[in-house]
């Protein structure tokens, strides 16, 4: 009998890393892949990222809508809400032998926390990692305490998550599966991007995306945001590529701010996602990446 592999994406960035480890179960004779889409995936606000995993050949098993039209702590707090609900009856009816989850969004926790009480094995990816300024700290160690497979991606996050109490031998570490996704994706030509984009890269070329920082101040936030694009309207002959925040507290305030900044800026333009391949290939053609988005290490792409 084959064991249930059940796998968890909620947003845009972490389905890019998932990928290929989906395409491995779903490839392996002796596993069946159980795909649940939830979060940000099924927005239309955020671009409908869902259509993207179908386009990869993917079958969805499950949907959850979670999110609410808002962008407050309360919102984001009743958001969990749902998607305990959601999963309390998508895992049951699912079954899976194992739950398979990365890193430290909201949607996630919803879904370990689901899974931890019907006594399902979740086995949790980048783990042990640290963000600043965020409440993804505290998601991503209790993610870690609920799971009982760990797979990080250095010694050092490995230590962390051996110092948080999990027994040696269930953590593993296997590397940054950003990298590996890196190798995978044939990039677009500079012309080609232009043309799929419609738009006119520059002599210098940026890609930012600024995301709220959840444990300051609303006037904190908006001050960084205001600092950022100000200065960003003061270069020359500098062609400037958004992608929008994510679905957390404030993201809808900073994503009206920012499209507001662009009507005003004659070499620019947003995206709520580029997806996978679109992002590399702008990654190959730009000078830097701005603001602070774990999509320009080796571990987060959106």
């Amino acid at each position: 009998m084959k064991r249930k592999i059940c796998v968890v994406t909620g947003t845009r960035a972490e389905f890019g890393l998932l990928k290929n480890v989906i395409r491995l179960i779903d490839e392996n004779v002796r596993l069946q892949l159980q795909l649940v889409v939830t979060g940000m995936h099924l927005s239309p606000e955020f671009g409908l990222t869902y259509r993207e995993i179908e386009g990869s050949n993917f079958k969805i098993d499950a949907e959850i809508e979670m999110l609410l039209s808002a962008d407050t702590g309360p919102a984001v707090v009743k958001a969990m809400g749902l998607g305990l609900i959601g999963f309390s009856d998508t895992l049951k009816r699912l079954s899976p032998d194992l739950l398979v989850v990365l890193g430290d969004r909201f949607e996630i926790f919803s879904a370990v926390t689901a899974a931890n009480i019907l006594g399902i094995p979740i086995a949790h990816l980048h783990g042990g990692e640290l963000t600043h300024g965020a409440f993804d700290d505290a998601l991503r160690h209790s993610i870690t305490k609920m799971s009982n497979l760990h797979f990080v991606a250095n010694e050092q996050y490995q230590q962390r998550v051996i110092q948080l109490g999990e027994h040696p031998e269930t953590v593993f570490n296997f590397g940054g599966l950003g990298i590996d996704a890196i190798k995978r994706v044939v990039l677009i030509t500079r012309k080609d991007l232009e043309d799929k984009l419609e738009i006119k890269f520059c002599k210098k070329n940026l890609l930012i995306t600024f995301h709220p920082i959840t444990r300051e101040t609303y006037a904190e936030n908006i001050f960084q945001l205001h600092e950022l694009l100000m200065a960003l309207s003061e270069l020359e002959d500098t062609f400037l590529l958004f992608t929008l925040p994510n679905a957390d507290t404030m993201g809808r305030q900073f994503a009206e701010l920012i499209q507001a900044f662009v009507e005003t800026q004659p070499r620019s333009k947003v995206f709520a996602s580029l997806g996978q391949e679109l992002y590399f290939s702008c990654l190959s053609q730009i000078d830097c990446v701005v603001g602070n988005s774990s999509g320009g290490n080796d571990k987060h792409w959106r």
